[in-house]
């Protein structure tokens, strides 16, 4: 009996079939059928090569061929297959099978070295077999495609119209929290503070130490590598210059920046892609509330006011550190870098920086929550999402980072 999509094949001593679907009961006549094949014992395998009337050779396969009954006889059916001679010489009879699946069929398939031969006499609902190997055979063989000249320009045109699609969704989405925020400026009941504190204490007060010890070891390294400069022209004093500019100016904002797009951003992606999975935003829209008013706006809000305070805190630990590290190697006192800072960097390179930490903090709470809407109801679309948001989050904040600098590069020197 073979077992193939759905079907329960019975084979019959006559070379005829009964075939009914699984869970079906076969008619009287294929029962009693049935019950005169499984009363007749299964011969073992077995291979006779005999003449015909034409003096032409018969290749008889009989028995069972299926893997119990070939596995242990599986080198000798081999052989014997293959001293029958040349496969289209012969006449292969395989009507007589009374067992058959796959490995039988693969095992015999080899030997005719994977064509069917000229002549072939085969039940049909053995068909199958060789179809499959007929049809593994074709795939394998198949012609490698011709090279796409065009292929590299259509995938440059799909990735130019995806970011034209997300930049369009970006827009879409700041236009509606833009409503959302002028309609709950006269209703302050309506506004979400539980959730804003929520949010500035995760995405602030929770990051303070990581911002803090990144921030350190910038200032330590940025400090090291300009006192070994410095000290070959006898400019010691102009560290102070190097580090408040480089630090408050563009240092502290990006590298706080980076951080928290890959902490908060990518926690926003996974929480709303959650969501979007276990169907609570198609919940709060059949109740009739907002998801840009409850959960996007006060994330939005709460990174817009946070990340300018971490980017404060995280300059302030790194000028620490670039002190620290001028103490040992120029041997400057904390007294005298301090107060050298604020003559060495103008006050509108603190106001640039804190500026820059805003609009940072809005690009990346506005990627994160774009792509954690547009995430499908799988996990692979949570994992592509949270990433893209990210690496997204990063490059939007180098971009503006270059584009703020080269706006202000004639600005705050002075």
């Amino acid at each position: 009996m073979a077992l193939r999509s759905g079907a329960f094949a019975a084979s019959l001593p006559s070379g005829e079939s009964v075939f009914t679907e699984v869970g079906g009961s076969p008619p009287a006549a294929g029962r009693k059928r049935m019950q005169q094949t499984a009363s007749k014992p299964v011969r073992d395998p077995d291979v006779q090569v005999s003449a015909a009337g034409d003096g032409s050779r018969v290749v008889h396969l009989s028995g069972a061929w299926d893997i119990r009954a070939i596995e242990s006889r599986a080198r000798s059916l081999q052989s014997a297959l293959q001293a029958a001679g040349s496969v289209n010489a012969a006449t292969w009879d395989l009507s007589q099978i009374q067992r058959f699946d796959h490995i039988g069929a693969m095992l015999v398939w080899r030997v005719w070295g994977r064509c069917r031969p000229m002549k072939l006499q085969l039940r049909s609902e053995h068909e199958i077999f060789f179809g499959d190997c007929e049809g593994s055979v074709g795939a394998a063989a198949a012609p490698p495609q011709r090279l796409d000249v065009l292929a590299p320009v259509r995938a440059l045109g799909g990735r130019v119209l995806a970011a034209g699609e997300h930049a369009l969704g970006m827009v879409q989405l700041s236009g509606q929290l833009l409503l959302d925020a002028a309609a709950i400026v006269p209703r302050p009941r309506l506004r979400p503070w539980r959730e804003f504190s929520a949010g500035i204490y995760t995405i602030g007060a929770q990051a303070l130490v990581i911002t803090a010890l990144v921030g350190f070891l910038i200032g330590v390294v940025l400090s090291y590598l300009s006192a070994e400069q410095l000290r070959l022209v006898g400019a010691d004093i102009f560290i102070v210059n190097i580090l408040g500019v480089g630090v408050i100016r563009e240092l502290g904002p990006v590298v706080c920046s980076i951080l928290i797009a890959g902490r908060s951003g990518s926690a926003i992606t996974a929480q709303l892609g959650v969501m979007r999975v276990t169907e609570e935003l198609d919940a709060l829209s059949v109740m009739g509330i907002s998801k840009t008013l409850r959960l996007i706006l006060p994330k939005v809000m709460a990174i817009a006011v946070a990340l300018p305070l971490l980017v404060l805190w995280t300059c302030a630990i790194a000028l620490l550190g670039g002190a620290v590290s001028a103490k040992f190697q120029l041997g400057m006192s904390y007294y005298q870098f301090f107060s050298s800072l604020p003559g060495a960097v103008p006050e509108f390179n603190l106001w640039l920086g804190l500026a820059k930490g805003v609009v940072f903090g809005v690009l990346i709470a506005l990627i994160a929550c774009h792509f954690g809407l547009r995430i499908k109801p799988n996990t692979e679309s949570l994992a592509a999402g949270t990433t893209s948001s990210v690496v997204t989050s990063i490059t939007a904040v180098i971009i503006a980072d270059a584009i703020l600098a080269v706006i202000f590069s004639d600005v705050g020197w002075t």
